[in-house]
């Protein structure tokens, strides 16, 4: 659990998507130590009109790979947010060729009440997670 949502420009082929994908995860599970079979990604890809990404005055040049990765999560410290971040911009450079800069990320953080894996129960209120 946290759930990974991915908005990218569309472009990329499917090596390529598995590989950020799996560079995501990987940041992901060191950063807040979560199992690694703990993986919920998905991604939308939308043509370069739909996807309008500013630097908010910071100075980053945005190109066509540019990534905006929304995580939604139980609660992590503030130490675990900044490396993650950390983590997955040197996952993505290196895995994936993506400039640090090309990389936005906004984590939305629920309770345990907000969470349903399926069968209809919440399965970190009812023990069985």
């Amino acid at each position: 659990m946290p759930m990974l949502k991915f908005d990218i420009i569309r472009g990329r082929n499917d090596q390529q998507l598995r590989t950020l994908l799996d560079a995501a995860h990987q940041a992901m599970v060191e950063a807040f130590d979560v199992p690694f079979s703990d993986r919920y990604q998905s991604v939308t890809q939308h043509s370069a009109q739909e996807l309008i990404l500013h630097d908010t005055g910071l100075g980053y040049p945005r190109s066509a790979n540019v990534v905006l990765l929304t995580v939604i999560s139980r609660p992590r410290t503030q130490a675990q947010k900044v490396t993650f971040y950390r983590l997955l911009a040197e996952r993505l450079q290196v895995d994936c060729d993506l400039s640090p800069d090309d990389l936005i990320v906004s984590l939305v953080e629920n309770s345990d009440a907000d969470w349903s894996f399926g069968g209809g129960r919440a399965q970190f209120l009812t023990g069985e997670l």
